[in-house]
C-alpha cells in the first residue's frame, strides 16, 4: 500500500464554490449575449514575452514530428476567431506557464478571457468591477471599486515619475528603503524599476477592501495593447487588484499587424540576448491581424486567485484540487 496522500488539497466545498463561480460566470455573459468559445491550448506558435516561460510537447505522427506549446493564454486563437467576426466572445479555460509556482503561481491555472466589440477601456473596466463584486458578494466586503493611472499610484506611494526614468532618483528611493538587491537585479532597466517596486512597496500596501483598477500605464510596458492616440507616453492597459492580489490584466487591442510584428521582433531579440528559449512569431495570428481586428477591449482574470479571496484563503494551492506536486 502506498501512503502518498492521494486526496484532493482543498476543501470539498471549494469545489462547490468553484462550480457556483463558474456558473455565475456563465450567466453573467448569457445575459449580455456574449458568446462562450472553445479554442486550442496545444498550438503551433506561443507568445514571445520575454517574462513568460512555456511548456512544450513533441508530436508524433509519423513520418512528421513538430513541436507544439500549452498556451500561457488563450488570446491569439480568441484574436482570430474576433477577426472572423464573431462578435463579442468569453472563454473560460486552463493555461500554462512554466517556472512559475508559489502563493499565488501554480504553473496550470484557470482562465477567465473576454473581449468586447465596440468597448473603450473605461466600459470594461466597469464591465470587470461589476463582475467581480457579483462573484466575491458573498464573503468578501468591498468597499468601493478605485480607478486611478499607473503614474498618479506610482507617485502618490513613493515620489517617483512611473513615466520619466531618472536612475538616481530610483535607486535613492530603494537605498532608503533598504532594497539594495534591487539594483544588481534592475541595474538601469526603468521597466525591471518599476516592476520592482510596484510588487514590493505599492501593491502590497493598497487600501483593502477596494477594487482597484490601475490603468494607463507606461508605453514601454504596453504588450499586446495600443499606445494611447491622445498620450504616447502611456498604453491603453490596466491591471485588476483586491487586497493586495492581482486579479487581471486588461487592454484596448493592438489591431496594427505591423506595429505588433515590430514588437513581437523586439521581445524576440531580449530573449535571444537572455539566453531564453527562442520562440518564432505566430503566423495564424498575424494573419488575422493582417485581415483586420474590430476595435476592442480584452482582459484575462484569474479564476483561482478569486476563489482564494472568496475563500479567504492565503495560498493558491489550498484551492486547487491536485496543485502540481500531487499533480
Amino acid at each position: 500500500m502506498t501512503n502518498l496522500d492521494w486526496r484532493p488539497s482543498c476543501d470539498l466545498a471549494q469545489l462547490h464554490q468553484r462550480a457556483q463561480m463558474l456558473a455565475t460566470i456563465r450567466q453573467f455573459f448569457v445575459d449580455k449575449k456574449v458568446l462562450e468559445v472553445d479554442t486550442p491550448l496545444l498550438c503551433q506558435a506561443t507568445g514571445t514575452d520575454p517574462q513568460l516561460d512555456f511548456f512544450k510537447s513533441l508530436y508524433h505522427y509519423p513520418p512528421k514530428n513538430k513541436t507544439l506549446y500549452l498556451q500561457t493564454s488563450p488570446e491569439f486563437a480568441m484574436k482570430r476567431l474576433l477577426a472572423s467576426g464573431c462578435g463579442s466572445i468569453y472563454q473560460i479555460c486552463k493555461a500554462f506557464r512554466n517556472g512559475e509556482q508559489g502563493r499565488y503561481h501554480n504553473p496550470e491555472f484557470t482562465l477567465l478571457e473576454w473581449y468586447r466589440i465596440g468597448f473603450d477601456l473605461n466600459q470594461l473596466m466597469d464591465e470587470v468591477g461589476t463582475l467581480i463584486s457579483q462573484l466575491l458578494a458573498s464573503n468578501v466586503a468591498i468597499k468601493g471599486i478605485k480607478k486611478i493611472s499607473y503614474h498618479d499610484l506610482f507617485f502618490q506611494k513613493t515620489g517617483l515619475n512611473a513615466l520619466i526614468f531618472c536612475s538616481k532618483s530610483y535607486q535613492a528611493y530603494a537605498q532608503h528603503h533598504e532594497m539594495s538587491e534591487a539594483f544588481n537585479l534592475c541595474e538601469n532597466d526603468h521597466n525591471l524599476w518599476c516592476d520592482y517596486i510596484f510588487s514590493f512597496k505599492i501593491q502590497p500596501n493598497l487600501d483593502t477592501g477596494y477594487l482597484y483598477l490601475v490603468h494607463s500605464y507606461p508605453a514601454s510596458q504596453a504588450s499586446l495593447a495600443r499606445i494611447n492616440p491622445d498620450n504616447s507616453a502611456v498604453a491603453d492597459r490596466f491591471e485588476v487588484f483586491l487586497n493586495g492580489v492581482e486579479l487581471g490584466n486588461g487592454f484596448f487591442e493592438l489591431a496594427d499587424a505591423v506595429e505588433q510584428q515590430l514588437r513581437f521582433e523586439k521581445e524576440i531579440q531580449i530573449r535571444a540576448d537572455k539566453q531564453l528559449p527562442c520562440v518564432k512569431k505566430d503566423p495564424y495570428f498575424l494573419a488575422a491581424l493582417n485581415e483586420g481586428l474590430p476595435n476592442c477591449c480584452g482582459v484575462a482574470v484569474g479564476i483561482d486567485r478569486l476563489l482564494m479571496l472568496l475563500s479567504a484563503r492565503d495560498d493558491i494551492q489550498s484551492v486547487l484540487a491536485f496543485p502540481i506536486e500531487r499533480a
